[in-house]
């Protein structure tokens, strides 16, 4: 009788761990966040976009122009256009919290009268910049809201990709700074 019983409370105890485990399964994906980073022509913005269901927490980001780090957006507009003062409006990307669903410019480059860019192919700046914004790729590690991390590899010159992260960097002197 005894043995009977401990089997069935060892079936039990199976049951409930497996349980459990199902359990979190279902609240991972109900909290899961899709970073997508990409950039447009009309006007000339990049943008990053929560594609998930639940919110990412962004942790680090690294922004590169022709695969070297810039710490901010002038540096970046710098390595594409050359020196000389460059106008734009951004949003932050680091330390911010990206809601599902949640869709954000972060940054929209200007032509000297600080208007955006906006689609002119007869604008050599537009030109220019249409052409040279594939050159800019990210790496941003994000969070969910139970501590599970990925990181976003985006370019426009080659497909997204994300992979999972035991977790992210600390800031560095390579860390996006905006």
């Amino acid at each position: 009788m005894t043995q009977i019983a401990t089997l069935v409370g060892l079936c039990a105890l199976g049951v409930s761990a497996y349980t459990a485990y199902v359990q979190r399964q279902q609240v991972r994906a109900a909290v899961w966040p899709i970073l997508e980073f990409d950039s447009g022509n009309g006007p000339i913005h990049f943008t990053l976009a929560n594609k998930g269901v639940g919110p990412a927490i962004i942790r680090h980001v690294i922004l590169k122009v022709d695969g070297q780090p810039a710490k901010n957006w002038k540096e970046a507009l710098e390595k594409i256009l050359g020196p000389g003062e460059h106008l734009g409006s951004e949003s932050d990307m680091s330390g911010r919290v990206f809601a599902a669903g949640e869709s954000r410019t972060v940054f929209t480059p200007h032509d000297a009268e600080n208007n955006p860019l906006n689609f002119d192919k007869s604008n050599p700046l537009w030109v220019k910049m249409n052409k040279e914004r594939l050159r800019v790729s990210v790496e941003i590690c994000y969070c969910s809201t139970l501590g599970e991390c990925w990181t976003l590899r985006a370019s426009g010159l080659a497909p997204s990709t994300t992979t999972e992260a035991r977790h992210c960097p600390t800031s560095s002197a390579i860390s996006f700074q905006q």
